[in-house]
């Protein structure tokens, strides 16, 4: 297959595992950066992830527009994914999702913050973007460029950022490592609300943090990123390492 035709495949079964990981239900979207254009980004058309198919996905300028005449209804929401891919050349995936623990932090003052080794991907910052400060009454969805951009800059050099009363998204360097952060975020929300209610919590320091992050950033063959994939595709209904 064909680099582009690669990525398709990764978007179809990222889209699937997050259905079946419960992070995404009929809503929620995962996108990547075109392998040979960085001024466009691949995603599908709107559509429950769980139903999405390789042939479901589309081309986007950064500023959401469809490329190549395709007529399809594209997800309202694709211009966090372009905000961020305009402000981060770094990042080469980002996954939106309403993963339900993870909602109740982003209207509360409790911080999300890893707990857990595994969760230490979301980094050491996980801020909050409030679309009442800078757009007042809204229906809480980014359905246009000027929210993207507010929110990618809330964001910032972030890993995730949460979304008050709406949801999350996490960018990463590829659909397997933003895949995972996703998950892990709406892993490390639940531990931190069950820690929480037995008293204190000693959360991981900023070095076991980078420690761990660095060590996953390195890929080696049956851990992190790779390994997780290959049991969420099984987990998932799809066979084999893809």
């Amino acid at each position: 297959m064909s680099k582009i035709d690669d990525v398709k495949m990764d978007l179809m079964v990222a889209s699937r595992i997050l259905a079946s990981e419960g992070v995404c239900d009929a809503f929620g979207h995962v996108s990547a950066r075109h392998p040979d254009d960085p001024e466009v980004f691949i995603m599908s058309r709107a559509s429950a992830p769980d139903l999405v198919e390789t042939n479901d996905m589309m081309l986007f300028a950064l500023d959401g527009t469809p490329q190549g005449g395709d007529d399809r209804k594209p997800f309202l929401e694709r211009f966090i994914h372009g905000a961020l891919y305009e402000k981060r050349p770094d990042v080469h995936s980002v996954v939106h999702s309403h993963s339900r623990t993870v909602v109740t932090f982003s209207v509360s003052t409790e911080s999300v913050r890893p707990v857990m080794h595994s969760c230490a991907c979301i980094g050491h910052n996980v801020p909050v973007w409030d679309a009442q400060v800078s757009f007042g009454d809204t229906d809480l969805l980014i359905s246009d460029m000027a929210m993207g951009r507010n929110f990618a800059e809330v964001m910032g050099d972030d890993t995730a950022a949460l979304m008050r009363g709406h949801g999350s998204t996490v960018g990463g360097t590829s659909i397997r490592g933003a895949v995972y952060t996703a998950i892990y975020l709406e892993v490390n929300a639940l531990l931190q609300m069950q820690a929480k209610q037995l008293g204190s919590v000693t959360y991981l320091t900023d070095g076991e943090i980078d420690k761990v992050r660095a060590r996953l950033a390195k890929g080696k063959p049956g851990e992190g990123y790779a390994r997780a994939w290959d049991y969420w595709c099984k987990r998932a209904g799809i066979s084999g390492s893809i």
